[in-house]
């Protein structure tokens, strides 16, 4: 072949990928600016997990929250992970094979709806279902800077945090974010659109509350209680105590009968230290046990150190690990964490029990 051939064919092969990158970068260019929804992608896809979107009752259990269409059609909300961080993350409807984006949508009124858009412009209803079938209303209820609050609102007017829940238990506040100061933020097909809706990281805030519920949190996205159990049988609640304005370290205590608060610590045990109890004042050992939604007893264990802290887990009959958070009525959430102060296995004797380490709720 002549030179002038071989520089001919070298000028068409650098054309054509020029002209490949071009047209790659005027598709995601047309893919940005027009396309709203997208194709479900498997759960397991490498590098994305899926949140559940749940409100949380005063009391520390989940409520569903869903799509509803016209037709009363119900579909799953998630927030969907895509990436190494969770500081900010898309809410999506996942409908019929496709991922349709939350909004909160311009409104004069007191409050702000909430609604998932379709690419035809349709308007999808976001619910929240309570235990007796009722449905709540989800919407934005109030301004803090460019941050607006999304609650649950049942028919006395109480309202309900959303809050995006990972399958290991990590909890992310689901806010209305706005990143102009004009009403409106946006337009998507033909709906004008007043924020964004994302689950982004909890900073926490000022709470009155004094008892904060313990639960295990369940990968599927519904919580266990966690109780105290003794010789009997005999069920007790196990609760979180914020005694002042801090949440950095919160005690857990059993509650036995109307007056005591027992602690509960990891002990030694038959030369063990994972198992979890709370202690009476004459030593006797109550059991710290997970209940399913059958009523069937997990025990709640330690099952690993992470220097000074402890893992504590319910641990099923598969050996499957469920973490133990607590929650507030406002739906703060801690993690509950055995606390090592000293390097040595004993940490102390109370009432005569061996104590490997503290158990105290911690922010995540």
């Amino acid at each position: 072949m002549s030179s002038l051939n071989k520089l001919g064919s070298v000028r068409l092969l650098l054309l054509a990928i020029f002209c490949v990158g071009f047209l790659s970068l005027g598709f995601t260019k047309l893919n940005e600016s027009t396309i709203i929804t997208e194709s479900v992608r498997n759960d397991d896809v490498s590098g994305e997990l899926i949140w559940h979107v749940k409100a949380i009752h005063p009391e520390g259990y989940f409520l569903d929250v869903k799509a509803i269409d016209s037709n009363g059609n119900q579909y799953d909300i998630k927030a969907i992970q895509d990436a190494d961080q969770t500081t900010l993350m898309d809410i999506k409807i996942i409908m019929q094979g496709m991922r349709i984006p939350v909004k909160i949508l311009q409104s004069d009124g007191r409050f702000m709806p909430v609604k998932g858009i379709t690419k035809n412009g349709e308007i999808i209803d976001i619910k929240a279902i309570n235990l007796k079938g009722e449905i709540l209303d989800v919407k934005g209820v109030g301004h803090s800077g460019n941050v607006i609050h999304i609650k649950a609102i049942t028919k006395n007017k109480e309202f309900y945090g959303i809050k995006a829940i990972s399958p290991t238990g990590k909890l992310n506040d689901v806010k209305g974010v706005k990143v102009l100061k004009d009403p409106i933020e946006t337009s998507i097909n033909g709906v004008l659109i007043h924020a964004h809706v994302k689950a982004i990281s909890q900073t926490g805030c000022s709470s009155d509350s004094f008892i904060w519920h313990i639960k295990a949190i369940h990968p599927e996205g519904h919580t266990l209680d966690v109780k105290a159990i003794d010789g009997e049988g005999n069920i007790f609640d196990v609760k979180a105590i914020q005694n002042s304005n801090q949440r950095s370290m919160l005690d857990i205590k059993a509650f036995i009968g109307d007056a005591l608060q027992l602690p509960v610590k990891v002990i030694i045990r038959d030369n063990t230290k994972s198992s979890v109890r709370a202690i009476g004042e004459d030593g006797t050992l109550y059991a710290i046990k997970a209940m399913d939604k059958n009523e069937k007893l997990l025990d709640v264990k330690a099952t690993s150190r992470a220097g000074n802290l402890i893992h504590i887990k319910a641990v099923d009959k598969d050996g499957k690990e469920i973490g133990i958070k607590a929650i507030s009525p406002e739906g703060e959430l801690n993690d509950v964490k055995g606390v090592k102060m000293i390097n040595e296995n004993l940490e102390m004797e109370l009432n005569g029990v061996k104590i490997y380490a503290h158990i105290k709720a911690l922010p995540q």
